[in-house]
């Protein structure tokens, strides 16, 4: 897709990256069959049907409904569709399939919202520019970057949908195990102290979310960190030398999280008498020990106090991997050049992770590999505001909703987030017993 660009934009530019999101959400949903669209493929989640309506009443709700207070497209479905679930939130869902509406019915709405958007972005809006309740451009820019989060939120969750409930696109090609390949060994790198230019200015000319506000810096003392996200290889040895069953690595609520859901392993790996393998989006294939290990953020903290360190913080992941030795910070960390497909894997180039240190073109000043892309990155520090903090008057749960004390800061990015949310500034953020997101993470030391 390569959606570089997050800058504001012209309403072309807009109109032509919101066409591109379109086809990434479109072409998602032709991997599930049929016959699966009503499945449930994460227990804390919607169903697969949910998603299909969500995308087009968000964008209703946001551009006709917020933005120029128009009336409704369809008000059962608009709220229907309207609210998704945060993971283990408020317990599991227990809708049943037969509660949501026919497939035809969703198609029939979605079809109507399309036609509607369309016509108020070629027409309306352009005639009447000034009816717009809040800047046309950033409520567009969330349209697109909201769409494109779920066409990675339902990247992973059609992960955890058995082989023969989805289609492999065509061109697809067969994964090949590295099985055999050595298991990278990261060093560690030092990082002197210096300062970490966190988040974006308020009032220029770049795009971003209300928790991306307000820049400022801090300092970092000296650390070390990992050169490698943490490996499937690496990982195995805490498996295989009980870190699963050792109470010493775990705090108290984590150890009875991981003893009451019976976990003892990552949840990508299957275990088949003595030997691992790991669940692919459309393939299970022998344990590919050199890739980066899929964790949530309570197995990620254990590994880290069997080795001896920790996670690193948000700021000290910036500083990691924007900062240079001559005390400047990079846009990217490779330096200032746009993403493109030599820098990382990440804007939908791949289903799965691929081996670590596999792209030279993006590494960080200080050596950081795979600084974005290929894994989202645990990091120590708790989703939190920042000074200034302002929610979007036209969407004030986004962020706010979070700051909980119960969600953590994820960095980088995978093989399916678009490259428009690459910019230094981006936020994920997740709670830490979520375990299907396709997040990493390294390890350092203070």
């Amino acid at each position: 897709m390569n959606a570089t660009a997050t800058q504001p934009g012209t309403l072309e530019q807009l109109l032509v990256r919101l066409a591109q999101s379109r086809s990434v959400s479109d072409a998602l949903f032709r991997v599930v069959r049929a016959d699966a669209l009503y499945d449930r493929p994460i227990p804390e989640r919607h169903r697969i049907v949910f998603y299909i309506g969500h995308l087009e009443a968000f964008d209703w709700n946001l551009i006709a409904g917020q933005a120029l207070g128009l009336g409704p497209a369809h008000a059962e479905f608009d709220h229907l569709f309207s609210f998704g679930i945060d993971p283990l939130g408020d317990g599991l869902p227990e809708d049943k399939a037969s509660d949501w509406p026919r497939l035809a019915e969703i198609d029939a709405y979605n079809i109507r919202v399309r036609e509607g958007i369309d016509d108020i972005l070629s027409y309306r809006s352009q005639d009447s520019a000034s009816r717009w309740q809040y800047p046309r451009e950033v409520i567009l820019n969330v349209a697109i970057e909201h769409r494109l989060m779920h066409a990675e939120t339902l990247g992973y969750m059609l992960h955890q949908l058995s082989e023969e409930r989805k289609i492999a696109p065509r061109g697809y090609h067969p994964l090949h195990s590295s099985r055999l390949a050595p298991s990278v060994t990261s060093r560690m790198i030092e990082i002197p102290e210096g300062t970490a230019t966190l988040g974006i200015a308020r009032g220029g000319e770049s795009f971003g979310w209300d928790n991306e506000f307000e820049e400022h810096p801090v300092h970092v003392p000296a650390f070390a960190i990992g050169a490698h996200k943490v490996t499937n290889g690496e990982f195995l040895r805490f498996v295989h030398e009980g870190g699963y069953n050792d109470r010493q690595f775990w705090n108290a609520v984590d150890w009875a999280w991981i003893k009451e859901q019976k976990i003892g392993n990552p949840c990508f790996w299957v275990r088949r008498r003595d030997e691992w393998f790991y669940r692919a989006m459309f393939e299970e294939l022998p344990l590919p020990l050199n890739w980066p290990v899929y964790v949530s953020n309570t197995e990620a903290t254990a590994y880290a106090r069997f080795v001896g360190k920790s996670l690193p913080t948000e700021a000290q992941f910036h500083r990691a991997a924007y900062g240079t030795p001559e005390g400047m910070e990079r846009e990217y960390p490779w330096g200032d050049a746009a993403p493109d497909a030599s820098r990382g894997n990440f804007d939908f180039q791949r289903w799965d992770p691929v081996a670590v240190g596999s792209y030279p073109a993006g590494r960080s000043a200080f050596g950081l590999e795979d600084a974005l892309g290929n894994g989202w990155e645990w990091t120590a520090s708790q989703f939190a505001p920042y000074a200034g903090f302002e929610p979007f008057p036209f969407y004030r749960g986004y962020s706010a909703n979070f700051f909980d004390e119960k969600h953590f800061v994820m960095k980088s990015g995978s093989p399916r987030t678009a490259a428009c949310m690459l910019r230094r500034s981006f936020r994920n953020w997740f709670q830490p017993h979520y375990p299907y997101a396709y997040a990493t993470f390294r390890c350092a030391e203070n």
